[in-house]
């Protein structure tokens, strides 16, 4: 009896790298490969990377430092590197590890099979390049339709036309790019009767959807009422957006579609103008605040997530305190915030930067206004009633864990619940990053 190949996958980033490598995982199915969480045991190892935070192609060159020993022991063992530091590194990365096999950026990896087996015969497999074909399509049938759980992501659009000075993704993932609605559909009827019922859809600007449908391009909002039509879909969100790209349909949907979730994250990186205009943000603090007044007003219990970057080249302790001032006035849910690093070939990389101990500072100063807001939003949903799609078993025994309709984590202990239950919850008790609750 011959057994599978084993692959596994390590992925890096955003939650665009996790759809990617859930769609490699089965283009290497069709392979005869089965996915294994280990790399002791595998025949191929994929790092899927991601090149946004600092350092991220020496922590990649890091890990595959690790798997020499591996390699030595099984020749046979085949090493690829994808994702975004693939894209940027391209041939260097088979020069600094002879040892890797294989190089394929995110527009090419459904051509993974064939540079699989090219790697086989000896050669070295490079595929950096912006194909023509569509990946979504070549993909489409590729490998075993397996069981899901109840939440998915669904990749809808892909690259980014922005350029903010900061930001390597329009040189790693390319231009704005847009899937058909119909292939959209397709994907998303088949991931429900798969077992999904919540789909979160991606983009790097999933709100400047426009894939062609019916009538001509589609907007976000347009495509939202339509998934709304699914039978079995409970839930819908979509990550990440642009505030120049959240037109007056897409806001009105936040309150008339009733899939779609009072949950939002609306990236402003800076409360101050002049910080933003550096960034080449187009937009400013003003604009910001009367587009999150507007979406309020069309679902006023609207959880609202944001992200944030101190230490931007010039940053004054002004264009701080303006940055402090937005959250104050906003009141986050949740956020996500970093200290600014250069990225070469990004134009803000060739500015005067902020010393690190100003930037480490700063960042201590908001983490604690955005703790403090996150603390008593979550308090205050104590005694609540949410509606929990539970996802899996918590860690105490008899405990099941879900997500509110507002993205909290949500534990209730108790019997009758499983993966795929959207049960009525109350909120009894409020932690750190998370909410616990009983059966209403």
């Amino acid at each position: 009896m011959t057994h599978p190949k084993k692959l596994y996958i390590k992925t890096y980033g955003c939650q665009m790298n996790v759809y990617d490598s859930e769609r490699m995982s089965e283009a290497m199915a069709g392979q005869g490969y089965v996915a294994t969480d280990t790399p002791d045991d595998a025949d191929m190892i994929l790092l899927n990377t991601c090149h946004i935070r600092e350092r991220a192609a020496e922590k990649v060159y890091s890990e595959l430092g690790r798997y020499k020993d591996l390699k030595a022991e099984k020749p046979d063992l085949r090493i690829g590197v994808a994702g975004c530091v693939a894209q940027a590194e391209g041939a260097e990365i088979m020069r600094r590890q002879p040892m890797v096999d294989l190089v394929v950026g995110p527009q090419s990896y459904h051509r993974l099979p064939e540079l699989e087996a090219k790697s086989r015969t000896g050669a070295k497999a490079l595929d950096t390049d912006f194909p023509e074909d569509d990946k979504f399509a070549a993909l489409k049938g590729r490998g075993p339709k397996a069981k899901r759980g109840p939440t998915a992501f669904l990749t809808v659009q892909e690259g980014c036309d922005k350029f903010c000075a900061f930001c390597v993704v329009p040189y790693t993932r390319g231009a704005e790019v847009s899937r058909p609605v119909e292939q959209v559909m397709s994907e998303a009827r088949d991931l429900v009767e798969r077992g999904v019922r919540e789909i979160t859809l991606l983009g790097q600007n999933v709100n400047a959807y426009h894939g062609a449908g019916q009538g001509g391009d589609w907007s976000l909002a347009r495509l939202i009422r339509e998934l709304e039509t699914i039978d079995g879909l409970a839930r819908i969100r979509f990550t990440t957006s642009h505030p120049n790209d959240m037109d007056d349909d897409l806001i009105a949907a936040h309150g008339e579609c009733e899939k779609l979730m009072p949950y939002l994250h609306l990236p402003v990186q800076s409360g101050s103008d002049r910080v933003l205009k550096r960034m080449n943000r187009k937009h400013t603090a003003e604009s910001y605040l009367a587009l999150i007044e507007r979406l309020r007003e069309a679902r006023p219990d609207l959880h609202l997530s944001g992200d944030f970057i101190v230490g931007f080249p010039e940053e004054t302790e002004e264009d701080f305190q303006a940055t402090m001032r937005l959250i104050e006035e906003v009141r986050y849910g949740s956020a996500f915030s970093f200290k600014y690093s250069t990225r070469p070939g990004t134009p803000a990389a060739e500015r005067a930067q902020v010393p690190e101990d100003e930037k480490s500072d700063r960042l201590q100063r908001l983490q604690a206004l955005l703790t403090r807001q996150q603390r008593e939003l979550q308090d205050a949903m104590v005694g609540r009633e949410v509606d929990v799609l539970f996802e899996k078993p918590g860690r105490m025994q008899g405990q099941m864990t879900g997500k509110s309709e507002y993205l909290h984590a949500v534990h209730v202990t108790g019997e009758g619940i499983a993966p795929g239950d959207m049960r009525r919850v109350r909120v009894t008790e409020s932690g750190p990053n998370s909410l616990k609750g009983e059966l209403a």
